[in-house]
């Protein structure tokens, strides 16, 4: 088997992760370029020997790669994937897939009209722990969902605000962090119909917030709150919880809960609590496990569905459009705190969708 040849664009701190792991990947998969025009990333692609060029285009034109990750900053996702689609090349796109659902959806159609395989880089999906845990629910584990508790709560220290992006309306906990467990929602529950929000910025003297809240309600009926907070003191994050991130404290919680009418699972400590069929009543103690699995870096399984969508043996774990409803539910979190009223997230993506043929048209 052929190594299939994928190439970065962006080598900023998520982009030298996927050039770790592109270096790593033996006969599956290989690194096969970088684009950036920083000084220091071409210092960096002399110390470890890969090309690299100034330009996406030079790279595209001079590599020609199979496969691409765009790890670029979000605003460029855009261009970045087109340039990529035109050539045929497979893209994964780190999340968001784009900074509006208008050019996420245009990302979408060029892919389809192309034929080229567009994954989103919400990792979380390729983790064993939410992998065992959608597993868990999808057999039955919990019944029925009814349920569901979502968090992300903990203090950014202050010198992460010097970026000056980062204290501006979308530089807030919402899209930076919240995205990433909305999809992990979206994994374990389906997808969610309606958004109920509030949102605020009472610790930090910046036009954007530091905590809000949402109530969703899911297609399947399924009613769940979440709050997302970088101004709290608490453990109840991905990042504290599954030992994914080796530079955050571990702590033995939970981030999500999922309640159902047979059961519950705790994630990503995978504890596990049921009553025996026929015995549904709350004066009956609960069974209960605590599941364990074989922890795995999830960039890597990552980049074996890339390689696996360009030879044809997979479809993406998160395609275009499973990412941009992701994206299109975290930025109705925003538009409900804004506009005090509840956010339908088909109907939203419609209007995005309305908007921008109408401005093509325009033009």
């Amino acid at each position: 088997m052929t190594a299939v040849r994928i190439a970065v664009i962006g080598a900023g701190s998520i982009g030298r992760k996927h050039i770790d792991v592109l270096r790593k990947g033996g006969a599956d998969y290989t690194l096969a370029g970088v684009a950036d025009p920083a000084p220091a990333a071409a210092e960096e692609a002399q110390r470890l020997v890969y090309p690299i060029y100034t330009t996406i285009e030079e790279m595209l034109e001079r590599v020609k790669p199979e496969g691409a990750v765009i790890a670029v900053p979000n605003q460029m996702h855009h261009a970045a994937s087109l340039a990529c689609i035109a050539r045929g090349v497979h893209v994964l796109v780190e999340k968001p897939i784009a900074d509006s659902i208008a050019a996420a959806l245009e990302i979408c159609d060029a892919a389809a009209k192309a034929k080229v395989g567009v994954l989103v880089g919400h990792h979380r999906r390729h983790n064993p722990l939410m992998r065992k845990a959608a597993e868990i629910i999808s057999g039955g584990g919990v019944g029925k969902i009814v349920a569901v508790n979502g968090m992300w709560l903990s203090r950014k220290p202050d010198p992460y605000f010097n970026v000056a992006w980062r204290r501006e309306p979308g530089g807030g906990p919402i899209l930076i962090n919240a995205i990433h467990d909305i999809d992990c929602l979206r994994m374990l529950c389906g997808d969610v119909e309606t958004v109920q929000a509030a949102s605020g910025a009472t610790v930090r003297p910046y036009p954007v917030e530091d905590t809000a809240g949402a109530v969703l309600r899911f297609k399947n009926g399924a009613i769940g709150t979440f709050i997302v907070s970088d101004a709290a003191s608490a453990p109840w994050s991905w990042e504290w919880t599954s030992r994914e991130n080796p530079l955050r404290p571990f702590e033995p919680e939970s981030c999500y809960l999922v309640a159902g009418t047979r059961g519950s699972l705790a994630v990503p400590s995978l504890q596990h609590r049921w009553h025996e069929p026929g015995r549904e009543d709350w004066d009956v103690e609960l069974t209960q496990r605590r599941v364990h699995v074989a922890l795995e870096d999830a960039y890597y399984a990552q980049a074996r569905n890339l390689a696996d969508v360009v030879r044809g043996k997979a479809a993406p774990v998160l395609d275009g459009l499973g990412g941009t409803r992701t994206l299109a539910t975290t930025l109705a979190i925003t538009e409900s705190a804004k506009t005090g009223v509840p956010v339908n997230v088909d109907d939203f993506m419609e209007r995005a969708r309305d908007r921008s043929q109408h401005h093509a048209q325009g033009n």
